[in-house]
């Protein structure tokens, strides 16, 4: 019997070998983020951070997910940037749709809801100040997430496994980063694992992060910001501020949309229609070849 050889799994080896590192590194541009910016993280829970704070914090959460992927990559330029899925290919269009998807979702979970009385809302409060600032906010988590996540760890799980193999380890690995986030729950990880597929779908079948980072842009921003509710437990500034009846497996509770049985199906119908696109431009793409 043939016995796999390392190099079989080296892809698993890379992907399991930079979460240590990562989360070393993160943890201590975090601390000196929390230095500059006044945040008392001794104190939290009677000196909450703000948003200027969470800006700080998840800026410098950014730079030490590019430090560490640099790091393991040991090659800074063109090609890192090209490597990990930042090609100048479509880059508009993906981004537009990555951001038009979530947008439609959370505007769909949102009036669903509303109109199943599982939320109201309780007021509208405009902060252009804030705003901006969970713009950049969620700017700097989908693009640290994207390229950690599907840059970095499904890139390396690929050159093992078939794509799709990949592809779920690596949502695994997206799942139980959150295991420490308030609320948490089986069916919250179970979301964020299919959320996982959802992000990397394009990715295994383009190596392009532009789609990713624009859609988990989206998905937060439209969520927290705008919708009002929670983005993985979080609880941050809304321009609509909703409230619950009670907490439901509809409406995701303190965990947010995203932690909701009917995110789950959203997210099942939007990885069902891409799969479909790739397969019927696969089978052209086949028949081009042939063709010629």
């Amino acid at each position: 019997m043939k016995i796999p050889s390392f190099d079989n799994h080296r892809g698993l080896y890379n992907s399991l070998n930079i979460i240590l590192p990562y989360l070393i590194i993160a943890a201590v541009f975090q601390l000196i983020s929390f230095y500059f910016s006044g945040y008392d993280y001794l104190n939290s829970t009677i000196s909450p951070n703000t948003s200027l704070q969470t800006f700080i914090t998840a800026l410098a959460t950014l730079l030490a997910t590019f430090v560490t992927v640099l790091l393991f990559k040991k090659k800074l330029g063109r090609e890192f940037f090209i490597n990990i899925g930042f090609q100048n290919i479509a880059v508009k269009k993906n981004l537009l749709l990555g951001i038009v998807l979530g947008f439609i979702i959370m505007l769909t979970g949102f009036l669903s809801l509303l109109f199943a009385n599982e939320i109201s809302i309780q007021s509208i409060n405009f902060d252009l100040t804030e705003l901006l600032l969970n713009i950049g906010i969620f700017i700097f988590v989908a693009i640290g997430e994207e390229v950690l996540f599907r840059g970095y760890i499904l890139n390396n799980l690929m050159k093992s496994y078939t794509k799709y193999v990949a592809l779920i380890v690596s949502s695994l690995f997206f799942s139980l980063l959150h295991l420490g986030n308030d609320f948490i729950s089986v069916l919250n990880l179970f979301d964020l694992f299919i959320a996982g597929i959802l992000l990397g779908i394009t990715y295994i079948n383009t190596k392009r992060l532009w789609f990713p980072i624009a859609l988990h842009f989206s998905w937060n921003f439209f969520q927290g910001t705008i919708f009002g509710f929670n983005v993985s437990g979080n609880d941050d500034y809304s321009l609509i501020n909703i409230s619950y009846p009670s907490p439901t497996l509809w409406n995701g509770g303190g965990f947010g949309f995203e932690g909701s049985l009917l995110s789950l199906l959203f997210q099942i119908i939007a990885i069902y229609l891409i799969l479909e696109y790739y397969k019927k431009k696969n089978i052209k793409s086949n028949q081009v070849s042939i063709s010629t």
